[in-house]
C-alpha cells in the first residue's frame, strides 16, 4: 500500500497534534516531524501553541505551532495529516468540525485512525474537486494465510521487538535503514503501521488486517522485496508481553527474521497502564523473543543481536549509563540509535552473519 499520487515530497503539510505534542498518543505526528520527507508548515496543538518545536520535542525543526486548523490555514498548507492516535484508533467527536473546515478549505486529508473517513457522507460533501482522503488503516487487496517462504530468502530480515507498545521500534527500523545505506548495503524499511507507511511510502497497517491474513500480509511484503536487497528492516508492532498487543507474532512469522532487535524504554518497569504486568529481566526478554522466533526448532534460529534503548528526558550521562547497564545485563550492544546512532547494532548485526 503506497502514498497517493497527489502526496509527494513537495506537498505542504500541516499535522493535527491537539494534546499530542506532549501527550502519549502524539506518536505519529511526531515521527512525521522527525522522519518525513515532505515540508511540514505547521503543527496544530492548542495546549502548546506558540511554543517552540525544538524545546518541547527535541526536533531540531523551526516549524509554528498554531491552536487551531484555522490558524494553520494562513501557512498554506496542502494536506493536513492527523498525528495522534487516541485510544482505540477512534475520531474525537470534538476534532469532526476541525476536519471539515480543513476539508471546506481545500486541503486533502490524511488519516491514520480506524474510523474511516473517505466514505463518510459529510465528509465527501465537504472534499473539494481535486483533493483526496486517504484512509491509512485500509486491508490491502489479495492477502493469503502465511506460509514460512521468507526463510527461503537469501537477505538479512531485521526485525525490531519491543518490550512494550510506543517504545521506539519504528525509529531503531528507520534508523538501521539509514545507517545500512550510509554502508553502501542495499536496504529498505518496510513499515507496518501508518506513520511508517506515510515515511517510508510502502508497507502494510498491519493492526487493519485480519488476523488470519496477519502473517501472510508480512509475508507478501517481505517477498515483494527480498530478493532484490541485502538488508530488509522491518519495523516492529506490539510486545509479547502487553495483553493488548496481537501484532508481534505474525510479524515473526511472516517475516522469519534473520536477526531480532530489542527496543526497551530506560527506567520502565511494568506494561504502561498496566500496572500489574511486571516486564521481565531483559535477559528474560530475550529468551523468550528468541523461543518465541524459533518455536522450538520448526523455524531458524533468530538470535537478539543488540538493544536499542530509548533514553529519550534522560540527562546524557544518566543515559550513556543506562546504556552500559544494559549491556552488562545482557551481554550484547546497546545504543540510543536516536542520540547516538545505530552502527552498533547493525556492526552486530553484520558481525553475526
Amino acid at each position: 500500500m503506497g502514498r497517493p499520487e497527489s502526496l509527494s515530497s513537495e506537498s505542504r503539510v500541516a499535522i493535527l497534534l491537539h494534546g499530542g505534542l506532549l501527550g502519549e498518543h502524539g506518536k505519529t505526528g511526531l515521527g512525521l516531524l522527525r522522519y518525513g520527507s515532505f515540508p511540514v508548515v505547521a503543527v496544530i496543538d492548542r495546549e502548546q501553541a506558540g511554543g517552540s518545536l525544538a524545546h518541547l520535542t527535541g526536533i531540531a525543526k523551526d516549524i509554528p505551532i498554531v491552536a487551531s486548523v484555522e490558524e494553520a490555514l494562513a501557512h498554506r498548507p496542502e494536506v493536513l495529516v492527523i498525528g495522534i492516535a487516541p485510544s482505540g484508533g477512534q475520531l474525537p467527536p470534538a476534532w469532526r468540525e476541525e476536519l471539515g473546515l480543513a476539508l471546506r478549505a481545500g486541503l486533502s486529508l490524511v488519516n491514520g485512525l480506524h474510523t474511516p473517513l473517505a466514505e463518510d457522507p459529510q465528509f465527501r460533501q465537504w472534499l473539494q474537486p481535486g483533493a483526496w482522503i486517504w484512509d491509512i488503516r485500509r486491508e490491502p487487496p489479495n492477502l493469503s494465510v502465511g506460509k514460512a517462504l521468507a526463510r527461503t530468502l537469501p537477505c538479512k530480515r531485521v526485525l525490531t521487538v519491543g518490550t512494550d507498545m510506543s517504545v521506539g521500534k519504528m525509529s531503531t527500523s528507520l534508523e538501521l535503514h539509514r545507517a545500512s545505506l550510509r554502508r553502501g548495503l542495499r536496504s529498505r524499511f518496510l513499515a507496518t503501521g501508518q506513520t511508517g507507511i506515510l515515511i517510508g511510502g510502502e508497507g502494510i497497517p498491519l493492526d487493519a488486517v485480519r488476523v488470519d491474513y496477519a502473517s501472510g500480509a508480512v509475508e507478501q511484503l517481505i517477498m515483494r522485496y527480498g530478493s532484490d536487497h541485502d538488508i530488509l528492516h522491518l519495523e516492529g508492532q506490539g510486545s509479547l508481553l502487553n495483553p493488548a498487543s496481537t501484532a508481534t507474532l505474525p510479524l515473526l512469522r511472516g517475516s522469519q527474521p534473520t536477526h531480532l532487535i530489542l527496543v526497551h524504554r530506560a527506567g520502565q518497569t511494568h506494561i504502561k497502564g498496566i500496572d500489574y504486568v511486571p516486564i521481565p529481566p531483559l535477559s528474560k526478554v530475550i529468551e523468550l523473543y528468541e523461543q518465541v522466533a524459533a518455536a522450538a526448532g520448526a523455524f531458524a534460529p533468530a538470535p537478539v543481536v543488540g538493544i536499542a534503548l530509548n533514553t529519550f528526558g534522560w540527562e546524557e550521562e544518566a543515559a550513556l549509563e543506562q546504556i552500559r547497564r544494559v549491556e552488562a545485563e545482557t551481554g550484547r550492544p546497546c545504543t540510543d540509535v536516536v542520540r547516538f546512532g545505530a552502527d552498533p547494532l547493525l556492526e552486530a548485526i553484520l558481525a553475526a552473519g
